[in-house]
Formats: C-alpha cells, structure tokens, sequence
C-alpha cells in the first residue's frame, strides 16, 4: 500500500462509531447521517429484513490494518458500506466479536436507547476472523 493509497483510504474512514451496553454487552454501533439512518428506516420500516455482513480487511503488513464493513439489506435494494480504521477501534471490532451484533443509529439518538437499528451477524466466525487478522496487523506494526 503506498502512501497515496493509504491517504485515500485515511480519507474514506468513517469516523462516527461507538459501543453502548445492552443486556450486559458492549454493541458496536455505527452512526450514520440523521439523513440516512432516515432513508434506511423508512424504506424497511414494518417489514421482515435481512442483511448480509461482510468484513473485508485491508492492511498493508507495516501495522495500517483498515475494515470495510458492507451491510446488504434483504429489501429495499439498500447498501451500505463504511470504512474503519482497525487501529483506532479495536474496542469496536472486539465487542463486534464478542456480541456477533452491530447497530446502526443517528446522531441525534440516544444510542442505546432509542432509534436504534440491531443487526446480528449471520455468521459469528467472520467477526472472530476479522479480530484475529486484525490484531495480528496491528502486532506486525509493533514489530517493526
């Protein structure tokens, strides 16, 4: 990965995550825009919804290890994809594994509370994955 690769993809990381408890858990939690978060519910509102999860990391073996999360909605022809840096949310990608869940919610929410979206994880063991490759990038770089 060169530097203008790596500025590009500094560029894309979406920068509004947390993790907020839930019957005793850390959730992963991505805030999207109030705009958004809007469109997504109106368009999936009172209907049965599935969504494919997938976790695709990006690192460049020197410790920048990079996660696009891509979430395809059953209904409503709705995709979402949202780029974090793994070095600077590992709380988020092992609550991610721990839970299998992640939530979706605005700005303006209480996160937690209300207007919140939960999405469990199809397949648990991508999380797992990901979080295993993910401190191993990120142990490369102490390496170094």
């Amino acid at each position: 990965m060169s530097a203008d690769e790596l500025n590009k993809l500094l560029e894309r990381v979406h920068k509004s995550i947390t993790v907020f408890k839930y019957n005793n858990n850390d959730v992963p939690c991505i805030i999207l825009t109030e705009r958004r978060f809007s469109e997504i519910m109106n368009e999936i509102a009172g209907k049965p919804v599935s969504v494919d999860t997938n976790l695709n990391i990006l690192q460049n073996g020197a410790g920048n290890v990079f996660v696009e999360i891509t979430l395809n909605f059953s209904d409503g022809n709705i995709h979402e994809t949202i780029l974090l840096n793994a070095n600077e949310s590992l709380d988020f990608f092992e609550s991610l594994a721990k839970t299998s869940m992640i939530a979706l919610s605005s700005p303006h929410s209480q996160v937690g509370q209300e207007n919140v979206f939960m999405i469990q994880l199809p397949k648990p063991e991508k999380a797992t994955n990901a979080l295993d490759v993910i401190k191993r990038g990120l142990k490369a770089a102490e390496n170094q």
